[in-house]
């Protein structure tokens, strides 16, 4: 019985050594849970990442900017989306600055609005703001699809400043005009084609450019200058460093120049210029600038409502480097030089 008894017990010590069948030896791996975080969603204007929310669903504000030699510096130019530059009387531009995706704590010198500018805004539906106007051009605003947040809408927005000779010292903040914001007001449309990260532009069609001088006006000439250190084109403005107030000079990733028809409406301004008014419907030449090289193409834009498409000469949408932009709405046959 005393070898029955030992032969049992080294039987089951062999057992527990061997574990094939030893549930507490059993280990269970549970696999490790991954996270991934969805990337920031583009911004409408600027195809550039958006990581704010509250951004990225308010809607677009428009603010008509002077530029008469008196309102320069500017300020805000260089916070905008978007700036559309368009001839006014006199020969000199003045220009709608495009707020989406950033802010700006002082805007202006803040001016009047003119005849083309609802075409202009009317795609992206959001706030404008502007400095009063001749009556039949205020009427024109008034049945845009947009809000106004003028100084006669929204005064107290609106601080005038004695830094400055008035009618050049309007100025305010997008925090402030953006407290006219309705709720139903949407985000805008994205207006122009990005390419995807780290493509590069013009491959096909395009050629390299460091500079573009463009006649805007019978008294304003642009210049525009590739500076590969910011990947942006930085602007010059009748031979003088465009700058806003605290001395940047101004600089897009994108410069497009609209070669449109301008012709003189009834109006006049109290110097006794006549107010032109520029033809944004319809099609015509466009030269689009974008990291360091220019492509040549065709603008279209079937009515008030549609965005306008900028195309190459295969017909194909020209795809500009994320970022922001600069349209010149120029006079066909404006002078140019470009090296």
């Amino acid at each position: 019985m005393r070898r029955s008894l030992i032969a049992a017990l080294v039987a089951c010590l062999l057992a527990a050594c061997g574990g094939g069948d030893d549930e507490s030896k059993r280990t269970t791996t549970t696999p490790k849970e991954t996270t991934t975080t969805a990337p920031p969603p583009a911004a409408f204007l600027t195809g550039l990442p958006q990581p704010s929310e509250d951004k990225q669903r308010r809607p677009a504000l428009i603010v008509k900017i002077d530029n008469a030699p008196q309102a320069r510096p500017q300020a805000g130019l260089d916070a905008a989306d978007v700036v559309y530059e368009e001839m006014v009387e006199g020969g000199v531009v003045r220009f709608l600055a495009v707020f989406h995706s950033r802010d700006a704590a002082s805007v202006g010198p803040v001016r009047s609005v003119r005849p083309v500018d609802p075409d202009i805004v009317t795609p992206l539906r959001g706030l404008f703001a502007y400095s009063g106007g001749a009556p039949q051009f205020v009427r024109l605003i008034k049945r845009a699809p947009v809000t106004l947040v003028g100084y006669d809408e929204l005064t107290k927005a609106y601080t005038k400043r004695n830094d400055r000779p008035g009618p050049h010292n309007l100025f305010t903040s997008t925090a402030a005009l953006y407290k006219g914001a309705k709720d139903d007001v949407l985000p805008p449309p994205p207006l122009f084609t990005f390419l995807p990260s780290g493509q590069p532009f013009g491959v096909a069609g395009g050629a390299p450019l460091t500079h573009l001088t463009v006649q805007m006006g019978g008294q304003t000439k642009a210049e525009w200058v590739w500076d590969p250190a910011t990947s942006v084109w930085r602007r010059t403005t009748n031979g003088t460093q465009h700058t806003v107030e605290d001395g940047a000079q101004i600089g897009f990733t994108n410069v497009i120049i609209q070669f449109v028809r301008y012709s003189n409406t009834s109006s006049r301004d109290p110097a006794g210029f006549p107010v032109p008014t520029a033809e944004v419907t319809g099609a015509g030449d466009a030269w689009v600038l974008s990291n360091g090289r220019l492509v040549k193409g065709r603008w279209a834009k079937a009515n008030a409502a549609a965005i306008t498409e900028y195309k190459d000469g295969a017909g194909l949408p020209i795809a500009m480097t994320p970022g922001t932009t600069w349209i010149g709405l120029a006079p066909i046959g404006a002078a140019t030089s470009v090296k």
